[in-house]
């Protein structure tokens, strides 16, 4: 297991790639895309980014997406992967904080995975 840092991602910043089958990824482009990729091929990750997707308005308080398995501490080690990632935003209400996920990181994923088949 590498002991890399995930860099943190500016949102606006990801969108960036036309597909795989069109050009070959810059190298930078494939620094930031793998980023993402490294942070969703944890399960709990995985479950945490589909939970916050998947949640009604667009956003998830973290008390309505904690239940993947593991203590509430290890939860926020992992949302704050995802967060690093650029692919979740987050927000701080009173005690509780609410998630997002970055509609131009899952655009650019998307766009890059879009094989045209």
């Amino acid at each position: 297991m590498s002991n890399l840092e995930l860099t943190v991602l500016e949102p606006e910043t990801v969108a960036c790639c036309p597909p795989l089958t069109s050009a070959e990824l810059s190298e930078a482009d494939a620094v930031r895309m793998a980023a993402m990729f490294k942070a969703l091929s944890d399960p709990v990750r995985l479950r945490l980014f589909s939970k916050v997707a998947a949640h009604e308005g667009g956003e998830a308080c973290v008390c309505d997406i904690q239940d993947v398995g593991v203590s509430q501490p290890t939860v926020s080690h992992h949302l704050k992967k995802l967060r690093e990632a650029g692919l979740l935003s987050s927000e701080r209400r009173g005690t509780w904080v609410y998630y997002r996920v970055e509609p131009s990181v899952v655009a650019g994923m998307a766009a890059l995975l879009d094989l045209g088949r």
